[in-house]
């Protein structure tokens, strides 16, 4: 969950599935049929292309994978399972679920938002962007040998627009219908308004099978093992303890350019834990094999003493992590009334001290947030050039002046874990807001004791979370660290019941409907959102629709730009930190490519067991 960088990064249907479409076509030209999709219709692979570059074609099959989760998505828990049922708001899932289902297309991890196909062979962009057609593959099965058809698709779509998980039926929202033609078409209509990534969001969903879910309830949370069609199939678990996924041999779909070189391993496993501190001990045993480090301390110190370093079983080293950072911190609940006040929000930011937390705690390992797009060229900079100023001067009646100058960073401390001056600014944000101070206690605009809880379910940020606290009480306010089991946290993460949540977005390098998911003020009243904040602001809203209507990608990033500006003015989130890299540690039993993809690490599925590296070691699978 959260460390320094924090585990509790969230992939979302636009993140995870690679979302965008084809650029729109002049009226008189014919539809085409196209082995791909991407946002502004570039495509890097042509329609003959073998495998990805950044997967080992060769890999050799077999051995094992064993990890703790690090990213997640719809109702997965890192922490713990009690449900098999990864596709509805109820329970909490294992995460890696979605390897035993398909999808029509498959993401290129080296392009920004590409897509190929899988189990359709080909999509046709018709009527303006508002109908989709894909022809799929005629030999697609069911792990019990079953076709895979057309009917299997439309059912899925229309199922999890309906009874899906909320990221899920808010992406599916503008869907006015799919349809069978035969068994191998299908066409996906839209209303025409849909965000750009609606339509690959769509491509990428998982498929699930129309004749079990005949026998069994969707929506339903279960431990029964569904059916699916994916290049894995669920194997032995123990539920909140460790599931496993296993290779199916004969998958359908294996010799396809999208899979070739991919899903190598015969068993992936992935292991739960209470805590960090315990995961790290577990991995130090032996008991799992790929760790990715999010915990400075660890990091530094972690591994000093550590006889399977030593004895060179266990390597670390660092990869670049070249995506879009995201947005990382603590996220204000701004439905309660007591954090409506943006001047109140930022006094919560400003008695933040981030430079003392990084040399004190951190190592001064990370750099701090400032933007919903860190690390991305959709991060706004100094003064408004003419172009963002364009889609901002409409609202400049409602907007801070801030806006169209420097949009707003967190003020740097002095580095003392007290800035007198910070506090004392963030007192008089306070008072100006209608806080009041009785007794050294604060008290909110209507008189009550202001209190703040932050809630987590990992004990390993409560230094980073005490430092805070700290100097909340300097302000009067009454603050505490509240930590609950894993699900209890999803629940009240699902219902809104915080008052400060961590997280750390995973936003597309090509944003779309994720933004409305994320900022959208539908999303605001939708238990089970990522709009965590509540944030609900038709200016916020109609940046987001100036995102998603951008027709090239120069358009794009001035859009997210303006958006990005009025976000920060909104005071949020505290703003946390980042860093461009990955920490990696592993018991030296792997191969993988020599080249990474830019936009992903895709450990579980193109790397693979190297038996002779195993031996050496003494490990035995």
């Amino acid at each position: 969950m959260t460390m320094d960088a924090s585990r509790r990064e969230v992939l979302t249907l636009g993140a995870g599935a690679a979302a965008a479409i084809l650029v729109p076509r002049p009226a008189t030209a014919q539809p085409v049929a196209r082995h791909g999709m991407s946002v502004f219709g570039d495509l890097k692979y042509p329609p003959d292309f073998r495998h990805f570059d950044y997967v080992n074609p060769a890999a050799p099959k077999g051995g094992r994978l064993s990890y703790s989760p690090t990213t997640w998505l719809f109702n997965q828990n890192p922490s713990t399972f009690n449900t098999l049922n990864t596709l509805v708001l109820k329970g909490d899932a294992p995460v890696g679920m979605l390897v035993i289902f398909d999808s029509l297309m498959a993401r290129a991890l080296d392009e920004p938002d590409a897509m190929y196909g899988l189990v359709a062979e080909s999509v046709t962009v018709e009527k303006e962007n508002v109908l989709f057609r894909f022809v799929l593959r005629e030999q697609a099965r069911w792990h019990d040998g079953t076709p895979l058809t057309a009917d299997d698709v439309v059912f899925s779509i229309l199922t999890l627009k309906k009874d899906g998980h909320p990221a899920l039926t808010q992406s599916l929202r503008e869907v006015v219908t799919a349809e069978a033609h035969g068994p191998h078409e299908v066409t996906v209509t839209f209303t025409g308004k849909q965000a750009r990534d609606v339509p690959l969001g769509v491509a990428g969903l998982p498929i699930i099978s129309k004749a079990y879910y005949a026998q069994h309830a969707f929506t339903e949370s279960t431990l029964d093992k569904p059916l699916g069609s994916g290049p894995y199939k669920i194997g032995n678990l123990a539920p909140g303890r460790f599931i496993e996924y296993e290779r199916v041999a004969d998958y359908w779909g294996k010799d396809l350019p999208v899979a070739t070189g991919r899903n190598n391993f015969d068993i992936i496993r992935v292991e739960f834990f209470r805590d960090r501190q315990s995961s790290f001990e577990a991995f130090k045993s032996g008991a799992y094999w790929f760790r990715e480090e999010f915990t400075s301390r660890v990091w530094a110190r972690g591994y000093d003493n550590f006889p399977a370093l030593r004895d060179n079983k266990v390597v670390r080293f660092e990869l670049p992590d070249e995506r879009a950072s995201g947005a990382q911190g603590w996220w204000i609940n701004c439905r309660r009334r007591k954090f409506s006040d943006p001047r109140i929000r930022e006094a919560l930011i400003l008695a933040f001290d981030f430079e003392w937390t990084n040399a004190k705690l951190m190592f001064d390992s990370y750099r701090r947030t400032s933007s919903v797009f860190e690390q991305s060229d959709m991060k706004a900079r100094v003064t408004a050039p003419p172009d963002e100023m364009a889609l901002l001067e409409p609202y400049r009646d409602r907007l801070p002046v801030e806006v169209f100058v420097d949009p707003f960073v967190p003020p740097k401390s002095d580095g003392s874990g007290k800035d007198r001056h910070l506090l004392l600014s963030a007192q008089a944000l306070l008072k100006k807001a209608g806080c009041t101070v009785e007794g050294g206690r604060l008290r909110d605009m209507d008189g009550n004791a202001f209190t703040v809880e932050i809630l987590d379910d990992d004990p390993t940020f409560m230094p980073h979370a005490l430092a805070y606290i700290r100097n909340l009480k300097f302000l009067g306010i009454d603050a505490n660290f509240r930590m609950v089991d894993a699900a209890q946290f999803n629940a009240r993460q699902n219902s809104f019941d915080y008052d400060l949540i961590p997280r750390r977005w995973a936003l597309s390098s090509t944003p779309g409907e994720s933004l409305q998911q994320f900022f959208g003020s539908r999303a605001a009243a939708t238990p089970g959102s990522n709009n965590l904040s509540g944030v609900s602001d038709p200016i916020v809203d109609a940046l987001i629709e100036h995102v998603i209507a951008a027709a090239t990608r120069e358009e794009l990033n001035t859009a997210a730009r303006a958006l990005d500006r009025v976000l920060r003015a909104g005071r949020y989130w505290i703003p946390h930190w980042f860093k461009g890299t990955h920490w990696l540690a592993v018991w030296d039993v792997f191969g993988r490519p020599e080249k990474k993809p830019r936009y992903g690490l895709p450990f579980d599925t193109a790397w693979w067991f190297d038996a002779e590296k195993a031996e050496k070691i003494g490990v035995r699978v």
